[in-house]
């Protein structure tokens, strides 16, 4: 089953994050371009975790983009 995406805005900092798991202390991070980090599973290479920077800066344009892919599925209530 795919994770569900948390997503949280720190506006002193002007960060989004996205987040399908907690960050903890083992995430490699890396610099992906356009001042986005990713955090990654240090076993799987799996993307964990996203880090907008300047986010506030993107939202005044119309729209912005990620250089990730993902799919997107409704998930089933418990």
């Amino acid at each position: 089953m795919a994770e569900k995406l948390t997503f949280h805005y720190d506006r002193e900092g002007d960060i989004l994050y996205i987040d399908k798991c907690p960050p903890y202390a083992e995430q490699e991070s890396e610099d992906i371009g356009d001042e986005i980090i990713a955090r990654l599973n240090p076993t799987t290479g799996d993307v964990e975790n996203l880090e907008v920077l300047f986010f506030s800066t993107r939202v005044r344009s119309e729209s912005f983009e990620l250089p990730v892919s993902g799919d997107l599925h409704l998930v089933a209530e418990r």
